[in-house]
């Protein structure tokens, strides 16, 4: 089994920055891929980055050159550097483990931008 622990939500003004964290432990044989979702409030969930085992990222449009995804794979732990904050960037951002056809997630942690 493998768990995910989210942290570094909160409150932020527009135009402002958070660094959101999630560590992965259990059964994690080889380096998996990681990213993030978020979904807001009536919304689906969507994807906001991942990275990928090799290191290579990938962004939602509404994203790119505000978000940076990296990782540490000694500590299993992916990040999400988010700066420029936007009031429509205020969702519950869920980290997710692939491995093979098998995706994890974390429990999520609460972004909310105010203008």
């Amino acid at each position: 089994q493998v768990q995910l622990v989210e942290s570094g939500g909160g409150l932020v003004q527009a135009g402002g920055s958070l660094r959101l964290s999630c560590a992965a432990s259990g059964s994690i044989f080889s380096i998996p891929a990681m990213g993030w979702y978020c979904q807001a409030p009536g919304k689906q969930r969507e994807l906001v980055a991942t990275i990928t085992s090799g290191g290579s990222t990938n962004y939602a449009d509404s994203v790119k050159g505000r978000f940076t995804i990296s990782r540490d794979n000694a500590k299993n732990t992916v990040y999400l550097q988010m700066n420029s904050l936007k009031p429509e960037d205020t969702a519950v951002y869920y980290c997710y483990l692939a491995v093979g056809v098998r995706w994890y997630w974390g429990q999520g942690t609460q972004v909310t931008v105010s203008s």
